[in-house]
C-alpha cells in the first residue's frame, strides 16, 4: 500500500511540474515543504501504529497541499505585481 501510495504522489507530482513555481521564491517554498513531507512520511514509514502511521502521511500530505498553495499564491502576486508594473 505504501508503495502504491508514493507512486501515486510521485505521479501527481510529475504532472504538475509542467504547471510548477515559476519564481524562485515560490520554487523554494515547495521545495522545502516537499523535504518537510518526505521527511514526515519516512517517520510515518518507521511507526508501529497504524493508525499514528496514516495520521502522519495524511499530514505530510497537507503539507505538501499547503506548500502548493504557497507557491500559487507567490506566483499569483508576482504575476499581479508585473501586470501592474507596466
Amino acid at each position: 500500500m505504501k508503495l502504491i501510495y508514493k507512486a501515486a504522489i510521485g505521479a501527481s507530482i510529475f504532472a504538475l511540474a509542467a504547471c510548477g513555481p515559476k519564481t524562485p521564491a515560490a520554487e523554494n517554498v515547495e521545495a522545502n515543504t516537499e523535504a518537510v513531507a518526505d521527511n514526515m512520511e519516512d517517520v510515518a514509514d518507521n511507526m508501529s501504529n497504524g493508525a499514528a502511521e496514516a495520521a502522519m502521511d495524511n499530514n505530510a500530505s497537507a503539507v505538501r497541499e499547503a506548500g502548493e498553495n504557497k507557491a500559487d499564491a507567490i506566483d499569483a502576486a508576482a504575476e499581479n505585481a508585473s501586470k501592474n508594473a507596466h
